[in-house]
Parts: structure tokens; sequence; C-alpha cells
């Protein structure tokens, strides 16, 4: 039921971010984020777009992001939205944000068990924030908390160009 209810709203997430693209906005920025995962613990690294503004304040930023150790590779596709803050006398802009991603699982048993792969959903809600650099890029960082059968928790950082 839970993965049904996931692949909804992924679904809704790619008819939303096609209509928005068809619209106006264009992808804004593109970069590179690094950090870790627990659940499994996992070095992530990966790469973002930036689509931006759909709505007043409202960025969609679609992401892969590769993760590795515990024994485990994964892969993750997602869809996130962000809502960004403006803080009066301040650069950051805070963000908080909900996605949806699709994750490829490998898990590298030792024989003689053979190594298990499949794929499953969830969702995530994201807490970070972002800063102009003085080139005209852009630094984040964010935290990510999944729900379903996804990494429970990661703490990322990044830096998009074209800003």
């Amino acid at each position: 039921m839970m993965k049904r209810l996931v692949m909804m709203c992924i679904l809704g997430a790619l008819l939303q971010a096609g209509n928005a693209l068809a619209e106006g906005p264009a992808v804004t920025s593109y970069g590179f984020r690094a950090g870790f995962s627990t659940d499994p613990d996992q070095l992530v690294l990966g790469g973002q777009l930036s689509v931006g503004e759909v709505a007043p304040n409202i960025t969609f930023d679609p992401n892969i992001e590769l993760g590795f150790g515990d024994n485990v590779t994964l892969i993750a596709f997602n869809l996130d939205m962000h809502y960004h803050f403006t803080i009066n006398n301040s650069n950051w802009r805070p963000y908080v944000g909900a996605g949806a991603g699709i994750n490829l699982i490998n898990v590298d048993s030792q024989p003689p068990l053979e190594d298990d792969t499949r794929t499953e959903v969830g969702g995530q809600i994201i807490l970070g924030a972002g800063v102009p650099t003085r080139g005209g890029n852009r630094f984040f960082s964010e935290m990510k908390f999944g729900l379903g059968d996804i990494p429970s928790f990661k703490m990322l950082v990044g830096w998009n160009f074209g800003h």
C-alpha cells in the first residue's frame, strides 16, 4: 500500500515538473553533492539540477545519488521540491522540502549466499540552507530524513554552478 502511494506521488511530481518546464522555468543551475547516510551507513556522491522558480520561492531539484559502503551499493533517483525562505540582512536562504525517490539497491553477500538486488521507493523530508558565492554559484547543506525503505538519514553538502 505504501509503495503505491509513493509511486502515485512520484507520478504526480513528474507531471507537475513536466508542466512547470513546459510553461516557463528552466534549469537554473547544476552541481554536485557529497555526504553520508545512515541505515545503510554509506558515503554518498551525486549531482543535481535546480529548476526554479516553478512557483514563488519554490524550486524543483531532481538529483541522483550513489551510495557506497556497508556491503551495499545504492543508486537513488530523487524528485525534490524546496520552499526557500528569505532572512533579512543575510545571504543565507534556508529551505524545507519534500521528495520522492526510487532506490536501486544491491547488497553484496558472502558465498554461499547470493547478492540481493531490489528496487525500493520512499519519501523524504528535507531541511537545508544555501548561500551564494562571490563567483555567482551557490553552496548548500541539507539533511534528508527518509520515509519508507530508503536510507533513514542523509547529511549532504554541495555546490551549484550557474545560479
